[in-house]
């Protein structure tokens, strides 16, 4: 007599199913913390394309990963935030278990030279155009774009973080409404055009570093500014969480930059890591990094701006 079978299976060997194969258990390793192209995962884990789609496939029927587009490619992620307890459990001990195995090591290992190939694409583009910056942005988005964001707040008293500061145009228009200004940028050149536009204005400081690791103290800044900037980061959950550690619990963040758009040319001429955010992103992105209140709002278009739309949004760092 047969015997009966249950009438549904139980979640966890589903879970156990999808995560039996060695590749997939790498691929999510990766994806934990970083959003991927497939292209990324294949020169990372050097494995053939139809391989690494496979098993991207597999994940994504099973709900541990997902993808966006992002001009002409997409872009993966692993779904951790959507995972039901007994699935995160799970992925707690296989990550435990794989992530210490040599194929993982070296996936780590060409994981961040990939970042920072990315990174230098970036920085190439403004170690080479600092001196014809401000006629390149003011192109694309014409030279009045951050007056009507910084109408959402100046305080006389704050110290403001300019994150990403480039020539220092926001900088100079934040110094006269407030007691200190520090301003951050990784490029030389943009410091040093900033350095000459801000002579004069005594309550500036300029620091040289990585909006990824900001040469700021804990919880020193009122508020801060990422005007335009985070399009080029590579790591942007890791600058966001950097931006809410050196905020004050109860201070503002305002983050300026592109609506979602289709100009993949912007990558290789410009630098970009990013083809803008859309308002869920944003939203993501604020909340994970520790913000509440988030308002995202498109900003008027600009006539004689030549790039995509621009939106503001804004965020408080929780207590």
């Amino acid at each position: 007599m047969p015997v009966a079978r249950p009438a549904t299976t139980p979640a966890i060997l589903d879970h156990l199913s999808a995560l039996a194969d060695t590749t997939r258990s790498r691929i999510l390793l990766l994806l934990d913390r970083h959003e991927l192209t497939v292209t990324e995962l294949c020169s990372v884990m050097q494995l053939p394309q139809s391989t690494v789609s496979r098993h991207l496939k597999a994940l994504a029927d099973s709900a541990w990963v997902g993808g966006r587009a992002e001009g002409t490619s997409n872009l993966y992620a692993m779904t951790r935030d959507e995972l039901d307890p007994a699935a995160r459990r799970l992925w707690a001990l296989v990550r435990e278990q794989v992530g210490s195995s040599a194929a993982a090591v070296q996936d780590q290992r060409r994981l961040q030279i990939a970042i920072a190939e990315r990174r230098a694409k970036s920085q190439e583009f403004f170690s080479s155009s600092a001196g014809q910056w401000d006629r390149v942005r003011d192109d694309l988005f014409g030279d009045r774009f951050h007056l009507a964001a910084l109408a959402a707040f100046a305080d006389s008293r704050w110290t403001i973080g300019d994150l990403g500061c480039g020539t220092g145009q926001v900088t100079a228009a934040l110094a006269p409404f407030v007691a200190r200004v520090i301003a951050v940028d990784a490029s030389a050149a943009m410091l040093q055009a900033a350095k000459r536009r801000l002579q004069g204005l005594d309550n500036i400081e300029l620091r040289r570093g990585e909006l990824e690791l900001l040469p700021i103290d804990n919880g020193l800044l009122d508020a801060a500014t990422l005007m335009l900037v985070l399009h080029h980061v590579p790591d942007t959950s890791r600058a966001l969480g950097e931006a809410a550690r050196v905020i004050k619990p109860g201070g503002r963040l305002l983050l300026v930059d592109m609506l979602p758009h289709d100009r993949d040319s912007y990558r290789q001429q410009m630098g970009h890591v990013w083809l803008g955010f859309s308002d869920e992103h944003v939203r993501r992105m604020l909340t994970t990094a520790g913000f509440e209140d988030i308002r995202v709002v498109p900003l008027p278009p600009d006539a004689r701006a030549k790039g995509p739309g621009v939106f503001v949004a804004t965020g408080t760092k929780g207590t």
